[in-house]
């Protein structure tokens, strides 16, 4: 990685045969914007980029092929030894070209990363996203054309299209579906029809590997992941003083040159302040925390809908203390005018089953089926949330490899000796203070009050407890229909309005209390 962010974080790219406009480009990420256009005898395309100064090396021409790639790889140097002879790609788009050349769609299958990606190949679209579909990517196909962007909002104004293999319908807006993680469509633009491969899917087989030998190699394959993500300037990784973030923040300081910058959001209602100090003072990091008030948490809601394009309430309220994280470090710069490279803890609980106490093994792994299954689509790990503010996230827990090794990982690694995420416990209990080894786990929006501060939010305005978790669900989704179908910024959505409009709904009205 020779910058300090990936050249670009998002795009809107358009393959047209009838000559139209393109569409006006709308993203909630924040950065420069690149455009520009092809044309060919039998069509055009049209490119709108956010990017963070090189917006060049986000795109990359071969052999009548053009490529968009939104993100970053995080195995070049495997890649490259698949290309003996060639001259050596000077970016990750030329090189996802130049394996395309010799792999043809199955190319896909090789990369370990984090990006969305369009090529143009001879009258075929190619559509890709990562093995997670960490960098979510939308389309609207129909015959003679064919738009794809990172966020759906960016298409609000598309025509209706018709219905996409395996894609999920977005919201209200027909024809428009996102595109699976861990897939490659390949649309035939005269025609508009699609055919879907899958390129990566979750291991169903668990791996039966003595302590040790499942110790070292998660110990291993996460340290491979962070290094991968380290970047070129000092990192700054999230922490939260638990197992998950504290071992990303210990294995960056290992490959950093000097001290590595941490920080830890809470609320006026709860924090993990004194349990990231530990850590902090462990790794001698540069620490900083920041407290929320409870009232600007609540106000990020259309914020955190707007990034996450998200319509699940429960997910919504894992990403609101994030997203008001990464809203308040808006002022923080990596040193060269860009924003910050930031190193998560999220999403290890799960293919580690972190958030079930199943003592029964097979209750637990089916928990973990159950939840590899069903993140697609939810978009938690959207880079768009700290990109609002200019900054790049990534997670080194869903790196490819790793996921491959902990989800593979029998039950049993995962609960043992009493201990949830046991295995991960053991591969970092050698770098980390024993207090945070051996620390129950806390969800992020637990430990910073966010869940019963937006149930409070509600049940102020009447709404009975036993309909809060649906109340919230219609919070999101009249949200939603304002920042992402209706173009709405979201600084102008009157989030009391939206509550009262839930709470006055007949089925949400609190019965009268009986004498």
């Amino acid at each position: 990685m020779a910058t300090n962010l990936p050249a670009a974080t998002g795009f809107l790219a358009e393959v047209r045969r009838d000559g139209a406009r393109p569409l006006e480009p709308v993203f909630a990420a924040r950065g420069s914007l690149a455009r520009w256009h092809e044309r060919t005898a039998d069509r055009s395309l049209h490119i709108a980029l956010v990017h963070s100064g090189a917006p060049d090396e986000a795109c990359a021409r071969d052999r009548g092929r053009t490529l968009v790639f939104a993100g970053e790889l995080y195995n070049q140097e495997d890649l490259i030894g698949l290309l003996p002879g060639r001259v050596l790609p000077g970016s990750d788009a030329a090189l996802v070209v130049a394996l395309f050349d010799v792999y043809g769609i199955h190319a896909f299958r090789l990369l370990n990363g984090r990006f969305a990606a369009l090529l143009t190949d001879h009258g075929h679209v190619v559509l890709a996203t990562d093995h997670a579909g960490s960098v979510p990517l939308y389309v609207f196909v129909a015959p003679g054309k064919v738009l794809a962007a990172t966020e759906a909002k960016a298409l609000r104004a598309a025509p209706q299209g018709r219905p996409v293999p395996e894609g999920r319908p977005v919201r209200r807006r027909p024809g428009t579906h996102q595109v699976p993680a861990g897939s490659v469509l390949d649309i035939e633009v005269s025609t508009g029809t699609c055919v879907p491969h899958r390129t990566w899917t979750p291991p169903l087989a668990r791996r039966i590997l003595p302590e040790d030998e499942a110790v070292g190699t998660v110990r291993r394959t996460l340290e491979r992941a962070v290094r991968a993500r380290t970047g070129a300037g000092t990192p700054l990784v999230v922490l939260s003083g638990g197992i998950d973030s504290s071992a990303v923040a210990v294995l960056a300081v290992g490959r950093s040159a000097g001290p590595i910058d941490t920080v830890s959001m809470g609320t006026d209602e709860a924090d993990e302040f004194p349990q990231a100090r530990v850590v902090a003072r462990h790794i001698g990091s540069v620490h900083r925390e920041i407290t929320v008030p409870t009232s600007d948490l609540l106000r990020g809601l259309p914020h955190a809908v707007w990034a996450a394009e998200c319509l699940d309430p429960d997910v919504i309220e894992y990403l609101l203390p994030l997203t008001a994280l990464y809203l308040r470090l808006g002022g923080t710069t990596g040193g060269d005018g860009t924003g910050r490279r930031i190193l998560t803890g999220y999403g290890a609980d799960i293919p580690l089953g972190g958030m079930h106490r199943e003592n029964r093994l097979p209750q637990l792994d089916t928990a973990v089926c159950h939840d590899m299954d069903t993140f697609d689509g939810l978009n938690e790990m959207t880079p768009t949330l700290s990109a609002i503010a200019g900054h790049w996230s990534t997670h080194p827990y869903w790196d490819r490899d790793v996921l491959d090794v902990l989800v593979s990982l029998e039950a049993g690694l995962k609960r043992r000796h009493g201990r949830d995420k046991w295995v991960l416990r053991a591969a970092l209990g050698d770098v980390l203070p024993h207090e945070v080894v051996v620390r129950p786990k806390i969800g992020v929006h637990e430990g910073s009050g966010t869940t019963s501060s937006f149930s409070r939010l509600l049940t102020d305005a009447g709404i009975p407890q036993d309909r809060v978790h649906d109340a919230k669900r219609l919070v999101v989704e009249e949200i939603f229909d304002q920042v992402v179908v209706d173009g709405r910024h979201p600084d102008d959505v009157a989030l009391d309005t939206v509550v009262e409009r839930v709470a006055d709904r007949p089925a949400h009205r609190a019965r009268p209390v009986p004498r």
